[in-house]
């Protein structure tokens, strides 16, 4: 049989792009990928490690979770601080969203030294809270009637210590950054990540609150905090 040369180079030209556009989104989806699994690392360490002894206990009625696997902040007299998470919240018991992307930052200006990576989980102990950070870009110590409570590695009785607040904070951090707190800082949805990995609509609230958007890369990390 007679194959028509147009055919053939169609064919041929398939064969090539299939490959090529199968690929496309395993590319672009790797570096968020690779930020929900460091998110995922980070919360084991925190919640079921042992240097933070009352983050499980305060996980037992959150409403939501914000992770940051690593903020940097450097400088000695100026520093700035920067880093990339994600939010969760529980939808009903042992039932978390899927992760939305967010960037966390501060400047801050002061006797600083050195410089420091932390890892921090932002436990959201109310609906207030949850909500003061889904609605607009959050600003930690100016949000009118919402409160946060930040706790160091191996600080026992943090439970009480955070009392009525809103939001607590268990932050791992290493290296020397003198004076330096979460005040000031602010944490805001970054959108552009979340359309990347979930396709376009994709925002904070409609993965967490209206649930549209699902990714099986998401499963772990879901399965992991639903043992609260």
């Amino acid at each position: 049989m007679k194959l028509d040369r147009r055919t053939v180079l169609s064919g041929t030209a398939a064969a090539f792009a299939v490959p090529f556009l199968g690929t496309q989104p395993a590319r672009a989806d790797a570096k968020r990928q690779s930020l929900v699994d460091a998110c995922l690392a980070t919360a084991q360490k925190i919640l079921s490690g042992p240097d933070f002894p009352d983050a499980a206990k305060q996980m037992t009625t959150a409403r939501g979770v914000l992770i940051i696997p690593e903020l940097v902040q450097g400088g000695f007299i100026f520093g700035a601080a920067g880093g990339r998470g994600v939010l969760m919240g529980r939808q009903s018991p042992n039932n978390w969203s899927y992760p939305a992307f967010y960037g966390m930052g501060s400047g801050s200006v002061g006797l600083q030294v050195g410089g420091k990576v932390s890892e921090i989980v932002f436990i959201i102990r109310t609906e207030k809270g949850l909500q003061a950070i889904l609605d607009h870009k959050f600003k930690v110590g100016a949000e009118a009637g919402v409160t946060l409570v930040a706790v160091g590695a191996g600080l026992e009785g943090a439970s009480t210590a955070a009392g009525g607040a809103d939001i607590v904070a268990f932050a791992n951090s290493q290296g020397l950054f003198a004076g330096v707190s979460l005040e000031g800082s602010y944490i805001d949805a970054d959108n552009d990540w979340n359309a990347l990995y979930y396709g376009g609509g994709a925002n904070a609230k409609t993965i967490i609150s209206e649930q549209r958007f699902t990714n099986p890369g998401a499963e772990p990390i879901r399965q992991y905090l639903a043992k609260w």
